[in-house]
């Protein structure tokens, strides 16, 4: 192509060449250039674009290099033109704005020219932001609350935006003075109080708000207090002193003086400047003295004043204590009260130890009193004490000696107190130690005087009853009293006499009165007299049926029972006296039956059954064949139970009352026991939870259809019973509602959509004779869903598209609104192509395309099927992708690489491409073009290529190979046959100019025929058989004329070289005269 278009020049500017110069005529139409408006420029002035309401800012609009112009101001933000107004100002020509700032505004400006009619395009646009007046915030720093004088403080008055602005200071709502954003005080009493600020900018024009006000507290440093630690300012010795120092705040440290001095740390003074502590750990008599102390704040470089003085006086030696005792008594009685005193003649803060035979005992005060016990008798001393280092020697030891309060005995002279009247009764009171005693009698608690009949000796000490009668009973006792001391001895045990009027009688008791006794049980009798008791001076005689004994001083009598079966009968009977024997009467006899075989208990269960639920009661009965007398002891698993009756129940069992129970019977006198009982297991379990289950194979139905439900227990199901719930309320028998056996199913007859619901059920333990209530937690519950609808099915494509590309996948789906055990069938143009509910195709292609449908059918009492709508499936073939060859022919020899580039065909759609060298994608290569360089593709290699897209298609097929083998070879040696072409038709055109030039004229008479060699183009144009005049004139062979070939721009005669001819040029040709112009120029014929 780049070389016709040289070629056709060539042949013009060889055409203009051989024209003389009269022969051209040029025509050039003046050219006036298009008008560029300019552009204006706009400007802030030397306030800032961030400004608060109300101030004022100035925007400048110009042209640059031009002051012809006058401006209109606009705003971006819809408000248009703006005129003249309170918040808008503008300069004499416009060019100045000034905006006092109510809100934020993009503004822009535009020109006229003053003289002209024309216009400036739109200026840049400058955003004016309104921000509200910000008010400022006072930080103190540092913000100690106090102060104190001498100190530093900084105020800051913080702004959000704190350019430009100017700020005022006020102490006490005083003026302060002062203009920046800090105010720096020394603080003093006259510089306490209130701080607050507000800014001003503009020379004052805007004005923020006052701040909240910031307080500064200034006091003098706290004066420390003093104290001593120690709880007494006199000290010995090597004691320990502490002292505290301390002020209201924290943060303190502390320095210590004594005498004014400033005291420094040694190897027993020690100063904790940070807790405010002064410890002397052994105190010496050169630190005696007044102490103070001052408080330092160092963070803050303040000292307070000296605290308060504390005197410390030191003492070199220690003293001894001195023990006092009162009363003076050696011996005292138990009950007495010995007071003593220890004292210590100097210094104050004293603790006492007291000490009994070296032994220290808990008493601390100074004077102790102790009432007396047995175990105080000893030697006492006392010492006093300080710390942990001071101490007093021990005090003299003082002898104290504690006698127990003695009891007085009253003993019988007379041999027996129980006597008949007449008798005499003689008793005796003594203490232990006789010496100052003397005695009281008492009769029933009260105090005895002498009377008729009754007599005491001198000292009180003998008691006689000469003739005893009934007002002598009683219980008879004595105490004594130690002349002029408080002391009483106890009272004597008490003697009780009896007085009978009548003969005493016996009687035989047991300790086990039990009718029916058994081998290996031992009883007791005993003898009981009615007036005398258990007295040694009687002698008792035993009879066993009827067969007497042998006498005892003993009124018991034991009988170890041995033997087989048989009846037993004892009596007893008493006599007293060597002299004069008295006798009583024989005992009623005591008769009981003996056995001769060991008893085994029997167990029995209620509910008789071996195995109970939770929550079940259980009731065991241990039975002897004597019910009473017995004690029950209850075992479970061998070990005993918390059980003592012969029945023992269980309210509510658990699975912990699973094991073997057993059960014995023991007398609770004698401790006989009897054999163990027979064995009774007992097994407890959880009460077990039905399973619920659908025994129709869905549970969304229709109406007219039946749904049959199945419960039971996993075990032993046919012991129990069933009930049905619907939404936890009892479903009973209707027309629509059976049950199987023992109600394990329920079989429903559905008819309406109240059937719905969640249906449970729960076990009832059949109770049989047991009569036992066990029913079980409800089952987890089944839903039974009833439609009265029928359902609509519907066959879904996936992914939706109308069309689908050949190679793309798609799915289709078949979806049933409700219920639920439906078989598919999916069709495709009438004919079954999958037996489920979906259908892939993994690759599309034109044989996919047709009708899908999906229909769904079930098996029920009256079966149905129902197709869905069709869905249509159109196929499109995937456009395919070729590679073109960008390199073109002139530059085979200027280059050594390729350029290939990939365009899908029918495609109008923007594409990334994937390149493949010899079918392998080339990485990182996605662009239209690609270059085969020698660097890159030595080998010169294969290529295709593929588009790729985010939309539908998402890539298109691969294009066909493309060799680039040689190929710029192939293109450079036709094109060195090309140049050699062109050149010689170069060669040749010159020659026929060459020979116009210089070719001899001939004669007008011999060449008649010449004056036609050279047609105008208007007669070339006319002429359908014009031979070539070139041809012609160079060979003057019409028969070689070279053919004729018609163009959109004319008719040209070359061999090879196109002449381009315009429209206007053939319009323009001159037609017969030589000196006649072309109307548009142009060229002119060779006719002359």
């Amino acid at each position: 192509m780049w070389l016709s278009k040289v070629f056709s020049a060539l042949c013009v500017i060889a055409a203009c060449a051989a024209q003389t110069p009269e022969d051209v005529v040029t025509d050039y139409a003046p050219t006036t250039p298009a008008y560029e408006p300019p552009v204006p420029v706009l400007q802030k002035g030397e306030t800032s674009l961030d400004v608060f309401a109300t101030e004022k800012v100035e925007l400048n609009c110009s042209v640059p290099d031009s002051s012809d112009w006058t401006f209109s101001w606009f705003t971006a933000s819809g408000g248009g033109k703006i005129d003249p107004g309170p918040n808008y100002s503008f300069s004499e020509d416009g060019s100045v704005l000034t905006v006092t700032a109510q809100n934020e505004a993009d503004y822009y400006c535009e020109g006229r020219h003053k003289t002209r009619k024309v216009f400036t395009r739109r200026s840049n646009s400058l955003k004016l932001r309104v921000s509200d007046i910000p008010k400022p915030r006072v930080i103190p720093k540092p913000n100690f609350k106090p102060m104190y004088p001498g100190e530093k403080i900084t105020f800051t008055c913080m702004l959000e935006k704190d350019s430009g602005w100017e700020f005022l200071w006020y102490h006490n709502s005083k003026l302060h003075g002062g203009s920046s954003k800090t105010l720096e005080i020394t603080v003093s009493q006259m510089t306490s109080g209130t701080y607050h600020c507000k800014a001003q900018r503009g020379k004052g024009a805007v004005s923020t708000a006052d701040s909240e006000a910031a307080s500064l507290e200034v006091s003098e440093p706290p004066t420390p207090s003093l104290t001593l630690l120690t709880p007494w300012p006199d000290v010995f010795e090597n004691e320990v002193v502490e002292f505290s120092c301390e002020v209201s705040d924290l943060d303190w440290t502390y320095s210590w003086y004594k005498n004014q001095q400033a005291l420094q740390e040694d190897d027993v003074l020690s100063l904790d400047e940070d807790e405010g502590r002064l410890n002397i750990s052994a105190v010496r008599r050169s630190d005696q003295g007044q102490y103070t102390c001052r408080a330092h704040l160092e963070s803050r470089g303040v000292t307070s004043g000296p605290s308060n003085s504390t005197a410390l006086t030191v003492y070199e030696n220690l003293p001894k204590s001195a023990i006092q005792k009162d009363p003076a008594f050696d011996q005292m009685y138990i009950g007495e009260t010995a007071n003593f005193s220890c004292k210590v003649p100097v210094s104050s803060g004293w603790e006492y130890a007291w000490y009994k035979d070296e032994d220290q005992f808990p008493r601390y005060s100074k004077d102790i009193s102790i009432s007396l016990d047995s175990s105080d008798g000893g030697f006492y001393s006392c010492k006093a004490y300080r710390g942990e280092i001071t101490k007093t020697d021990h005090s003299d030891r003082i002898p104290l000696t504690v006698l127990e309060i003695p009891t007085s005995v009253a003993t019988p002279v007379t041999k027996w107190q129980d006597v008949f009247p007449t008798e005499s009764v003689k008793f005796r009171c003594r203490v232990e130690s006789d010496s100052g005693w003397k005695y009281t009698w008492y009769k029933d608690s009260k105090p005895l005087l002498a009377a008729e009949g009754l007599s005491f000796d001198s000292d009180g000490a003998t008691l006689t009853i000469r003739s005893a009668s009934a007002q002598h009973k009683g219980r008879y006792e004595c105490k004594g009293n130690l002349q002029n001391r408080p002391v009483i001895s106890r009272s004597s045990s008490q003697l009780a006499l009896t007085v009978y009027d009548k003969k005493p009688s016996v009687t035989v008791r047991r300790d086990a009165e039990y009718t029916v006794m058994y081998p290996g049980e031992s009883v007791s009798f005993t003898c009981h007299m009615d007036v005398m008791g258990n007295e040694p001076d009687w002698e008792y005689m035993w009879t066993k049926n009827g067969g007497r004994l042998a006498e005892s001083k003993s009124n018991i009598h034991t009988l170890n029972l041995t033997g087989t079966t048989n009846s037993v009968s004892y009596q007893c009977a008493a006599k007293r006296g060597n002299t004069e024997v008295f006798t009583t009467d024989k005992s009623q006899p005591v008769v009981f039956q003996v056995r001769g075989k060991k008893p085994k208990p029997s167990i029995t269960l209620q509910p008789d059954v071996d195995q109970l639920y939770i929550g079940e009661s259980a009731t065991f009965e241990c039975n002897v064949d004597l019910l009473t007398e017995w004690n029950y002891y209850w075992l479970k698993d061998g070990k005993p139970l918390p059980a003592t009756n012969n029945s023992f129940r269980i309210d509510a069992v658990s699975l912990s009352d699973s094991g073997t129970y057993e059960c014995r019977a023991e007398r609770n006198k004698t401790g006989f026991k009897t054999e163990h009982s027979n064995k009774r297991k007992l097994v407890i379990s959880e009460i077990p939870v039905p399973s619920l289950r659908s025994v129709t194979r869905w549970l969304d139905v229709f109406r007219s259809e039946s749904v049959t439900l199945g419960c039971g227990m996993e075990l032993n199901s046919s012991v129990w019973t069933y009930e049905w719930y619907k939404d936890a309320e009892k479903v009973n028998d209707d027309k629509t509602v059976s049950f199987g056996s023992d109600r394990a199913t329920l079989s429903i007859a559905v008819d309406s959509v109240s059937q719905s619901g969640n249906y449970s059920c729960s076990g009832k333990l059949k109770s049989g004779s047991a009569r036992r209530s066990v029913s079980s937690k409800a089952s987890p519950p089944l839903a039974l869903q009833v439609y009265d609808d029928k359902p609509v099915v519907t066959l879904m494509q996936d992914p939706v598209h109308s069309f689908m590309y050949t190679d793309e996948s798609v799915a289709f789906s078949c979806h049933v609104n409700v219920s639920s055990g439906w078989d598919y069938l999916l069709f495709k143009d009438g004919r079954a192509v999958a037996s489920r509910n979906s259908h892939n195709i993994s690759k599309v292609d034109a044989a996919s395309a047709g009708s899908y449908q999906c229909q769904i059918s079930r098996k029920m009492n009256k079966p149905f099927s129902i197709m869905s709508e069709a869905v249509k499936l159109q196929v499109k073939e995937r456009p395919k992708a070729s590679i073109v060859v960008l390199t073109g022919w002139a530059e085979a020899f200027s280059t050594d690489s390729l350029v290939l580039k990939c365009k899908v065909e029918e495609s109008n759609v923007e594409w990334n491409y994937t390149w493949y060298k010899e079918e392998k994608e080339i990485e990182l290569v996605t662009a239209e073009r690609h270059f085969v360089t020698p660097q890159n593709d030595p080998d010169q290699s294969d290529y295709r290529c593929r588009g790729i897209r985010s939309g539908r298609p998402s890539y298109s097929k691969q294009s066909d190979s493309y060799a680039t083998k040689n190929l710029l070879l192939r293109r450079r040696v036709l094109l060195s046959i090309a140049g050699i072409i062109f050149f010689g038709i170069i060669a040749t055109f010159l020659g026929c100019i060459f020979f116009k030039v210089f070719r001899k004229p001939v004669e007008k008479d011999e060449n008649p025929e010449d004056a036609n060699l050279f047609l105008s183009m208007a007669q070339l144009k006319n002429m359908t058989d014009a031979p070539c005049p070139l041809a012609d004139y160079i060979t003057d062979a019409s028969l070689n004329a070279p053919p004729k070939e018609e163009e959109e721009n004319g008719t040209i005669c070359s061999e090879t070289t196109p002449l381009p001819i315009s429209s206007q040029e053939e319009n323009g040709v001159m037609g017969g005269e030589p000196d006649k112009e072309e109307k548009n120029g142009g060229l002119l014929s060779f006719q002359h």
